[in-house]
């Protein structure tokens, strides 16, 4: 696949999770909910490595990096997410985590020296104002949420993470390791994570056996996690983590999209502003670089 094709694959499907994810919402907690999700998951990959003859044996350094990435982007980022969806909207969420165009470069900056550019940030406030734009009415809502001060919190904790995520995807693409077994270890030990954080929480190990219930967690298996985070993964490695980043921008305007055809969004000139803002910010960040490939070879992602 493409580079674009990559980058479309993970937005469209992670915009389509935000519709989806409400079918899991009820009868079973959260938590419960994203370790049978990925507990799924990593039995297909493990399985797909072992179908395709992929290395799944890997050194005891290697684990330690695999467990940091499924604690961080699997374990700790959903946990927060949700954390903050039980207090924001998930507009105002969606908001605050498309920050992480602005918190990527300057990761990837500091872990592996990857110059900084006028026209990222540029970029990447033209994006953050557009989603703003998008989300509005649910910003001005939440001047009146008495918690907002911890679901803010929340959501720039799962930002961080993530980030953190994914400059140790960014070594383990240096480090040679192939992303599909590399995934497949991450989503087993950020399914061991969350399911010992649940128990902690002494949440009940209950099952919905409704068909919403059931289709809705295989396709957050499947697409949501599976084929989401291998495009999402490969990217990475194909233009760096801080283009990448810009996933998180059109993933919630996917979302408004799809709303509109199925629980009927109503469009106002507000969110189309917002929405060609966020286009506008994408294609000052994303077309430079297809342009000038040459110029990607100082990220050291796109050396692996």
């Amino acid at each position: 696949m493409s580079s674009a094709a990559l980058f479309l694959t993970a937005a469209a499907i992670w915009g389509s999770t935000w519709l989806v994810i409400k079918f899991q919402l009820g009868v079973v907690a959260p938590e419960i909910s994203v370790v049978y999700r990925f507990a799924l998951a990593s039995l297909l990959l493990v399985g797909g490595c072992v179908v395709i003859r992929q290395p799944l044996k890997f050194a005891a350094r290697n684990h330690l990096f695999f467990a940091g990435l499924g604690l961080l982007m699997i374990a700790l980022n959903y946990v927060f997410v949700y954390r903050a969806e039980q207090v924001l909207t998930s507009g105002l969420v969606a908001v605050l985590y498309s920050t992480m165009v602005y918190m990527m470069p300057i990761a990837m900056r500091v872990a592996f020296g990857v110059p900084l550019k006028a026209t990222t940030f540029v970029a990447a406030t033209l994006c953050v104002g557009g989603i703003a734009f998008l989300f509005l009415p649910e910003l001005d809502a939440a001047r009146k949420i008495d918690a907002v001060a911890q679901g803010v919190a929340y959501s720039l904790a799962a930002v961080l993470v993530c980030c953190i995520g994914n400059l140790i995807v960014v070594r383990n693409h240096n480090a040679g390791i192939p992303t599909i077994p590399a995934t497949a270890w991450s989503f087993v030990y950020g399914t061991a994570f969350v399911a010992v954080w649940a128990l902690c929480r002494g949440e009940a190990w209950t099952f919905d056996t409704q068909p919403a219930y059931v289709l809705s967690l295989a396709y957050l298996a499947v697409f949501g996690s599976v084929v989401a985070f291998v495009a999402y993964f490969t990217l990475v490695k194909r233009v760096g983590a801080g283009p990448s980043a810009y996933v998180q921008i059109l993933t919630p305007v996917i979302a408004m999209l799809l709303s509109t055809l199925v629980e009927g969004y109503r469009w106002n000139l507000v969110a189309v502003f917002g929405v060609l803002l966020a286009v506008l910010g994408n294609w000052i960040a994303l077309t430079p670089a297809a342009r000038n490939a040459h110029a990607e070879e100082r990220d050291p992602a796109t050396r692996a």
